[in-house]
């Protein structure tokens, strides 16, 4: 979309909605029916199963398909998914990160398909191809988790899915680098900006120290990186966080990377607006927050976001209705097409005030990517652990200032008393649910997909992956080969696992710092955990688990520090465990409770295992709490098959938890609960 002057009026940015379920038929349906609302992008949520390489039948699987997105396992799915959708015309944001390359193979050989089904050149078509291929993979190692290989061979296929689109699709955003999920595990402004920026970095030397790309197409290569950033809901504070975004972009570029070319220089950026900010209490408050956040990103001209999606006001309670994204997409027109906010120049420039604010972010940030750099860059600083203790850290002190009431949360930790709410009356269906019977049918189909292709082709094309993988020829063309042979998502992974190795990255929870506030309450309760192991003869010891796919681990991490600050021995071992590796671990060591964190909406397959796994070895005894995006029906479920707690957002007091935990083991060894 070209950046008008700022003699016009300026233009609307790109509409999205985050979406996807169940399967890419239900998929293709939903994002249909949103583009004939207005919508002008799509934005595909992929399901966790996919994000991290599997394939639907693969057993860490479980629960986890057509969860959080949609499951695409192979190029039949993908053509599933944008049926009656021509590719050339859209403007597509793919949530995907360390299979990005796969993906976007598979995108691009649909959009070859399309053109020869209807006579065009593929390559004229490909020439015309606009979106984003999330591919930031380094935040996957300190906040989404869904990382599949070390952080070199990772870097690596980001390389080389930008020298190739670069060359092929030059219109394609081949990577989004996503200070997003850093402000969601805890991230300042100012370290937002730093560790996104130190990323860049490391990305864009990359790119150039490759040989794939000459020095005279960096221009071409810093015009095609594009963000994505968390807005949060202190607007004035994120819109200078913005505007000091840009400035620090401009001048990296100019500097480090010899871009002459303002236009390439300039920020490009799309925006999801404060998910996690969203609180289950009072779930209403969230439009305003919605709106508040979306103002911070688009009422500076100078630094406006480009493309915006907005969550429903009911994300924390579940999956979001139809109806529901209908009306964030509904706030984004009103801005846009009723308000004046398009047609003036940047009415922050000559504020003093918003420009002492910037200033002051920039000099942190510039300090900040000093210190990542003299510790060998982004990918270095992940290796030691550093970045991840920094925001493991600073979320530790968000969650401090919400506990003592420092930090208002409107109905959450202040203004509580409320009037029922008409949007969750009772028989209303207040959030949509995911088939139940869709993993079963994509199992189904993935089984008939296997039976129906080419056996041998399929092992020339991963053959082929795998030799080129072990040298330095960039991958993209023999993921196409695998696109077209059938291969699916969990063969190409499988087979680049096979050459990289996996990878575990730091937790960042054993050199996370704690604040002094609040010392007193974590104390009383810390009394008491000591008062309880002095009555059992033993150290407490909790064993935080999160079993499944789901890599959002702020939450565990944040319980992990709480509770090894108020007294308890701590088994955190990170994300991605089967629930008999979790069981595995509690009976090993020995453990007097189990707290399992999920946030992706398998709780009701996966945390029965884990109970129905201590019975069977032997440790039915230890008690199972659990915590995350739990509706209300899920947790008497839950309760029923054995759960002994179950925390949600609400319970927003990690030592009023810690309290209860305790409760729980006394109550389990039969010890008095005064």
């Amino acid at each position: 979309m070209p950046y008008p002057t700022d003699r016009e009026r300026d233009r609307p940015w790109v509409m999205r909605t985050y979406a996807g379920h169940s399967s890419a038929a239900a998929s293709n349906e939903l994002y249909r029916r949103n583009l004939a609302k207005g919508q002008t992008g799509l934005s595909v949520a992929f399901d966790l199963p996919t994000q991290t390489g599997y394939d639907p039948d693969h057993k860490l699987s479980r629960g986890e398909v057509g969860k959080v997105g949609v499951p695409v396992a192979h190029i039949g799915d993908m053509r599933r998914l944008f049926d009656g959708i021509p590719l050339a015309e859209a403007n597509t944001s793919m949530t995907i990160n360390a299979p990005a390359m796969w993906l976007l193979a598979l995108y691009v050989t649909v959009a070859q398909e399309q053109a020869e089904a209807e006579g065009r050149d593929p390559a004229e078509v490909l020439g015309k191809l606009t979106g984003t291929t999330q591919n930031d993979v380094i935040k996957e190692y300190l906040s989404r988790g869904t990382y599949i290989f070390p952080p070199g061979p990772s870097l690596r296929l980001t390389t080389d899915v930008i020298a190739w689109t670069v060359n092929n699709v030059p219109k394609w955003n081949p990577i989004n680098i996503c200070s997003y999920h850093l402000q969601e595990a805890g991230a300042t402004p100012t370290q937002e900006v730093a560790y996104a920026l130190s990323t860049a970095i490391a990305v864009l030397d990359a790119v150039r120290d490759s040989g794939q790309v000459g020095q005279e197409d960096m221009a071409r290569v810093v015009g095609r990186i594009s963000f994505f950033v968390n807005a949060g809901v202190r607007f004035v504070e994120e819109l200078c966080k913005m505007r000091a975004f840009a400035a620090l972009w401009d001048e990296l570029t100019r500097e480090r990377y010899g871009v002459t070319d303002a236009k390439a220089r300039r920020l490009r950026y799309g925006v999801q607006v404060n998910s996690l900010g969203l609180t289950e209490a009072q779930p209403e408050n969230n439009v305003q927050r919605i709106v508040l956040e979306m103002l911070a990103v688009s009422l500076s001209r100078g630094a406006r976001a480009r493309a915006i999606q907005l969550p429903a006001w009911n994300e924390a309670l579940g999956l979001p209705r139809p109806w529901d994204q209908q009306w964030a997409l509904r706030m984004q027109q009103v801005l846009a097409f009723e308000t004046d906010l398009l047609e003036y120049e940047d009415i922050f420039d000559g504020s003093h005030v918003i420009e002492s604010k910037v200033e002051d972010i920039v000099t942190g940030a510039r300090e900040e990517i000093a210190r990542v750099q003299d510790m060998g860059g982004a990918v270095a600083a992940v290796e030691s652990g550093y970045l991840k203790s920094q925001l493991v850290s600073s979320l530790v002190e968000y969650r401090r200032k919400v506990e003592s009431g420092e930090r208002v949360l409107v109905g959450v930790n202040r203004f509580e008393t409320t009037e029922p709410s008409p949007l969750q009356a009772e028989g209303a269906k207040a959030i949509e649910t995911a088939d139940p019977v869709a993993e079963k049918q994509a199992i189904a189909a993935l089984e008939r997909w296997r039976e129906s292709r080419d056996d041998e082709a399929v092992r020339a094309a991963l053959e082929t992956l795998q030799t080129q993988a072990a040298t330095t020829t960039n991958l993209f063309e023999a993921s196409l080969a695998c696109a077209r042979a059938g291969v699916t998502t969990g063969e190409w992974a499988g087979a680049l696992r096979e050459v990289f190795g996996e990878y575990r990255a730091p937790t960042g929870v054993s050199a996370a710092s704690s604040p002094g506030e609040g010392a007193e309450e974590i104390a009383r309760v810390a009394a008491r955990v000591r008062a309880t192991s002095d009555e059992l003869g033993e150290r407490l010891r909790i064993l935080v688990g999160k079993p499944g796919l789901d890599g959002h681990s702020n939450g565990a991490e944040q319980v992990a520090v709480r509770a090894r600050d108020t007294g308890f021995e701590v088994i955190y071992q990170g994300i991605r465990l089967t629930p008999e590796q979790i069981v595995a671990a509690a009976v090993q060591e020995g453990v007097h409770v189990v707290g399992l964190s999920v946030l992706s909406g398998s709780h009701l397959e996966v945390v029965p295992e884990v109970v129905d796994g201590l019975r069977a070895a032997g440790a039915g005894d230890v008690p199972v709490i659990v915590g995350g995006i739990i509706p209300a029906d899920d947790a008497a479920v839950l309760r029923e098959r054995g759960i002994a707690r179950v925390f949600t957002p609400k319970d927003y007091s990690l030592t009023e938890i810690m309290a209860e935990i305790v409760a729980v083991i006394r109550h389990a060894r039969g010890l008095p609960e005064d």
